[in-house]
């Protein structure tokens, strides 16, 4: 039991560094109401850029930042394969993880990378407070996904902010109306990507090493994050409490998983989990929507 109640803690504290990219897939995946597969690329983009920075001596405040730039970088180039070459969103985004694939490998110059003997941000927290690393992780990721909620909902309820998510709403209507529609994707884009990245940056420090597949699977786990956090909340509610509700889905996402696995689950099995996971998540809005509108019989009322 007190292993479990261990693993529990730990989970939260990554469920909150995870939160971060959940975000970003919000915006792309609610939001621009596009399905973004470079995820997994720009995750890892972030990890690799920071890993690479700080070990070549860079402060990793600043290394945190330019970890970010680069994933509104490849948000930049997926808008650009979607928007102006024309091709299929998803097609675009598995571009763009494909490539980012070798870029990682070009930026670290191998595929894993540790960071066992240079500083990172929650290495120079725990030295100056004298607290814990965990406490250290903790505390960040709170400050963090805190700022990426204000952030949000001050940046989408601006003009610039609205134009993006009337995008997704209807592309249609917004482009009669003079608002330039591949421009909003491509922001919208960018700034999902980016904290696609700030996360992977900020998990490649919890971990302690940066490689170049740990983006694997992001993006479901991004959706997990999503669905758990919206079926905790009816559909009409303020927007500074679904972005809430996404950060408390990715906590629950990585308690269950790590209660799961304390329980004895294969670490071979977790993708499956997953998976399973997120196709039940799916299917309960689903099921409380039948269950609250039966069909009637025979054509009675």
């Amino acid at each position: 039991m007190n292993s479990i109640f261990l693993a529990a803690q730990d989970a939260i504290s990554q469920g909150i560094l995870w939160s971060v990219m959940a975000l970003g897939i919000y915006i792309t995946y609610r939001l621009l109401n596009i399905a973004d597969l470079s995820v997994d690329g720009t995750f890892a983009l972030g990890g690799c850029t920071l890993a690479a920075l700080i070990t070549a001596g860079i402060n990793p405040w600043i290394a945190l930042v330019l970890a970010a730039a680069a994933g509104a970088a490849g948000g930049l180039l997926t808008g650009f394969l979607h928007t102006k070459c024309r091709i299929p969103a998803i097609l675009a985004g598995i571009l763009t993880q494909l490539s980012l694939y070798s870029i990682n490998l070009r930026i670290m110059g191998r595929s894993n990378l540790p960071l066992i003997r240079t500083d990172t941000i929650f290495k120079m927290i725990s030295s100056a407070t004298g607290c814990s690393q965990d406490t250290a992780v903790l505390t960040v990721g709170l400050v963090m996904a805190l700022a990426a909620i204000l952030l949000m909902y001050w940046f989408f309820g601006t003009e610039i902010g609205s134009a993006i998510r009337a995008t997704g709403s209807n592309e249609n209507m917004v482009r009669s109306l003079g608002v330039n529609t591949n421009t909003a994707k491509i922001l919208g884009l960018m700034i999902s990507n980016a904290f696609v990245a700030l996360s992977g940056a900020l998990v490649t420090q919890s971990q302690g090493y940066a490689d170049v597949k740990m983006g694997t699977g992001a993006i479901v786990i991004g959706l997990a994050s999503i669905i758990i956090g919206e079926t905790m909340i009816r559909k009409k509610t303020n927007f500074a409490i679904r972005l809430m509700m996404i950060v408390m889905g990715s906590m629950i996402y990585r308690i269950v998983v790590a209660v799961v696995l304390q329980m004895g689950l294969n670490t071979d099995d977790l993708k499956l989990f997953t998976a399973i996971l997120v196709a039940v998540a799916l299917s309960i809005p689903v099921i409380m929507e039948k269950a609250s509108h039966p069909q009637t019989k025979n054509g009675g009322c």
